[in-house]
């Protein structure tokens, strides 16, 4: 992380403004940075930049180092001779400012850097970017899902539905200009997220990213590594997926589905593919958060079959083992959930700074370890994060006496943090918590736009373990990003000497 006290925002690229249906790596991004340079903000952190798969989730893409073509911005395209200004029809990829129609995304954008590529005449660069063969593995699963109407690896036709070099060498011969289609949308996406990363850096802002635990079962590692990298049998048919346990909020847990890895085989050559995943990472962005780090120490595995995650079973995973060699990153574990002495002992290991959340805190109890005059200084302090009710919801659905105790509780931390808090409305009580985020021992503070904007479940970006058109397709006006807010940041993060 940046030396000292900072602060960050955290806006999916999706969620940017924009008129092309969804956020992308354009004028709007660049002046996003703008607008948190300016407010004193030091980091952008961004959710998976990989492509989206079923139910438009970046937590589960088809490819686990991919990046994702719907953030493509086609007016860079015009500039770049690829497209004319009259061939995108805004109307044809939203339907409104505020949500992303990632039907339309699907149908409408592909579409159009099809017609892109079609007038791309590659060159040397382009050359040499396919040579390395970097993203081959993506460009070739994306074409054979292509070829039989986009339906999952294991409804393919054989010989395609297990993966054989011999067979994919003779496809990709005879599907060329397919497999290279994908391929450009790397290259481009690349060309378009360096600059920006870039002009980033320039302004003072380091962009966090977020990777994944798990892949999706119809993903290209597990259509071509199978066994070696994950619990499945010799034909790539799971034999048990992830998810939680039960807990107070759950009954049964939560069946995420996805494949578990197969830690002891991957120990063979050192966790090879995964530091190397880490790596790719840390060619994208200056910091990592690596989602539901507690399954490095144990995960839950629930046997493939199950309807609910109730008859699970802890397993050990690779623990410190895994790190040893990469402990000089800047990674952010986000350590919520279920944590044991397991993990505790494995975030301090490795040294990483864990995470805290505000939404969590002021539950009437002194020893509360989110509350922030229990924080140290090797955290990043979060109001809530992505898969949270925004703050302003949360608030608003406790009962009279949860409010009256979660009120009372931000009034006294605010006391010993030097800070007046207002608690009188939902909104109020929304600054309130931002303000003691801000105030926070934790060197980090990062709150999403959302609650800086003090929004109510319309603004929530994803509710777990559901599928919903509601999910992941949040969007913020231009209008939204301020002088006002930005000189409320500037203020608050000078008070609290995070400027």
């Amino acid at each position: 992380m940046a030396k000292g006290r900072n602060f960050g925002i955290l806006l999916p690229v999706s969620s940017l403004p924009s008129g092309e249906g969804i956020g992308t790596l354009g004028t709007e991004a660049y002046n996003f940075i703008d607008f948190l340079s300016e407010s004193g903000g030091k980091i952008w952190q961004v959710l998976p930049l990989n492509p989206t798969n079923y139910g438009d989730s970046p937590y589960q893409s088809c490819s686990s180092d991919a990046l994702n073509y719907y953030f493509i911005d086609l007016q860079q395209l015009v500039c770049d001779g690829l497209l004319k200004k009259g061939e995108i029809v805004l109307e044809e990829l939203s339907d409104s400012p505020l949500k992303v129609n990632y039907g339309k995304q699907f149908t409408q954008k592909i579409a159009l850097l099809k017609k892109a590529f079609s007038r791309f005449d590659g060159g040397s660069e382009f050359e040499d970017f396919v040579n390395r063969g970097e993203y081959s593995d993506f460009a070739v699963f994306m074409a054979i899902k292509q070829k039989f109407n986009h339906v999952a690896w294991t409804e393919w036709e054989q010989p395609f539905g297990v993966y054989d070099e011999d067979t994919v060498a003779k496809f990709v011969e005879e599907n060329k200009t397919e497999y290279l289609f994908w391929q450009f949308t790397q290259f481009i996406f690349l060309k378009q997220w360096n600059a920006l990363k870039s002009y980033a850096n320039s302004k003072g802002v380091s962009i966090m990213g977020d990777i994944p635990l798990y892949v999706a079962y119809d993903s290209v590692e597990v259509w071509k590594y199978g066994e070696k990298l994950f619990k499945v049998n010799a034909n790539r048919k799971l034999k048990c997926v992830a998810g939680c346990p039960p807990d107070g909020f759950t009954e049964d847990g939560q069946l995420w589905g996805n494949p578990v890895y197969n830690w002891e085989e991957m120990r063979n050559d050192g966790y090879a593919w995964w530091k190397a995943r880490i790596e790719k990472c840390f060619k994208l962005f200056d910091v990592l958060r690596i989602d539901h780090f507690r399954g490095f120490d144990r995960y839950w595995e629930v046997p493939a079959g199950d309807s609910t995650a109730r008859y699970g079973l802890w397993e050990d995973g690779p623990k410190e083992e895994l790190f040893k060699d990469i402990l000089g990153y800047k990674i952010v574990a986000e350590d919520l959930g279920v944590i044991d002495d397991g993990v505790r002992r494995l975030m301090k290991n490795v040294g990483y700074p864990g995470m805290k959340v505000l939404e969590f805190a002021f539950d009437g109890k002194a020893d509360n370890e989110h509350k922030p005059s229990n924080h140290t200084e090797n955290f990043v302090c979060y109001t809530g994060t992505h898969d949270n009710m925004p703050l302003k919801q949360y608030i608003d659905d406790l009962s009279e006496e949860q409010r009256a105790v979660f009120a009372e509780d931000v009034v006294k931390e605010s006391g010993l943090l030097n800070i007046t808090a207002k608690t009188a409305t939902s909104e109020e009580l929304c600054r309130s918590v931002v303000e003691l985020a801000f105030a926070s021992k934790s060197d980090t503070a990062i709150v999403p736009v959302w609650d800086l904007l003090a929004l109510g479940g319309e603004a929530r970006i994803n509710e777990p373990s559901t599928v919903s058109d509601k999910n992941w397709s949040r969007r913020f006006l231009k209008e939204d990003f301020s002088k006002e807010l930005s000189d409320y940041l500037k203020k608050v993060s000078k008070r609290s000497k995070r400027a």
